[in-house]
């Protein structure tokens, strides 16, 4: 009987030094879960998504690139969804985005993107080789055109209900020829346009430069200067937009008339200036030899 006794004690006192020991292990094991650092999740700054977006940027023009237009459809959009590429960045995937829907038959949003590229960078042009593409280039200058003319428009007087005269229509119609690629029509309107006597100094401008425009574009090249250098008879500080300015059928062309009309304007003054001094050089008296 007292060796049972004995038996049950030291079972009891086993056990209670087993769950003590238990308890300490859960302890420790809880202090060193507690002092274990936590993951630091990574923070998303600005920076981060700008790199990103340039790297989805470079992808999408290697996919361009290599022919998969799908993916590069998307990888495109994905590093414009941030707003965080620079201006010229963006007008870049814009371009790229525009010959992707061209290539895929699809003028409407070709149109659209290379309009979007104009409004985001307003130095935004295509390269020469770009420009003679025979898929997206008549659609790149279209729209170039009319962002063009709507920006003239948008500076003119308010348009009113009159009619227009015959001046003024020989111009629109001549917008409408050069609009549709009809060269040269629209450069015998302009010049129409022009001898009847366009009313406003600006219109007349507007009529000789797109005069200009129609000569170079039919690789007139002597007579498209020319049509430059009259413009500064009107207006000594004229000169063609940047987007203008680059393109690639009158760029050296409307230099070398720039140049040109700066020269004989400078040789004018010069002339004028020089008459001025003449006429304020004080006279010499006249002596009349006395009689004797």
């Amino acid at each position: 009987m007292k060796r049972g006794i004995h038996i049950s004690r030291a079972a009891a006192v086993g056990a209670a030094l087993f769950l003590a020991a238990c308890a300490q292990l859960e302890q420790q094991f809880g202090q060193m879960t507690a002092e274990k650092p936590q993951p630091v999740s990574p923070q998303i700054t600005e920076a981060v998504l700008r790199d990103r977006s340039r790297d989805q940027l470079t992808l999408g023009i290697k996919q361009y690139e290599a022919g998969d237009f799908e993916n590069a459809d998307k990888t495109l959009h994905l590093s414009l969804d941030h707003g965080l590429l620079s201006k010229v960045e963006q007008s870049t995937a814009r371009k790229n985005l525009a010959f992707i829907h061209c290539m895929s038959n699809r003028e409407a949003q070709c149109r659209d993107e290379f309009r979007k590229a104009f409004e985001i960078n307003s130095e935004f042009a295509l390269t020469p080789a770009e420009d003679g593409h025979p898929i997206w280039g008549p659609v790149y200058r279209n729209v170039r055109t009319q962002l063009i003319a709507e920006r003239e428009a948008a500076q003119r007087k308010p348009i009113t209900l009159l009619p227009l005269g015959k001046a003024e229509q020989l111009l629109a119609d001549g917008m409408v020829k050069y609009d549709s690629g009809d060269f040269d029509a629209a450069q015998k309107l302009f010049d129409a346009a022009v001898k009847e006597g366009l009313k406003e100094k600006s219109e007349q401008i507007r009529a000789m430069k797109q005069s200009a425009f129609s000569l170079c574009l039919q690789s007139k090249h002597a007579a498209c200067r020319a049509e430059f250098v009259r413009i500064y008879d009107l207006d000594p500080n004229f000169d063609l937009t940047p987007a203008e300015a680059g393109h690639p059928s009158w760029a050296r062309t409307f230099a070398a008339a720039k140049n040109q009309a700066k020269r004989v304007l400078a040789e004018k003054a010069a002339k004028e200036r020089a008459a001025r001094d003449r006429a304020t050089l004080p006279v010499a008296p006249v002596v009349t030899p006395k009689k004797n």
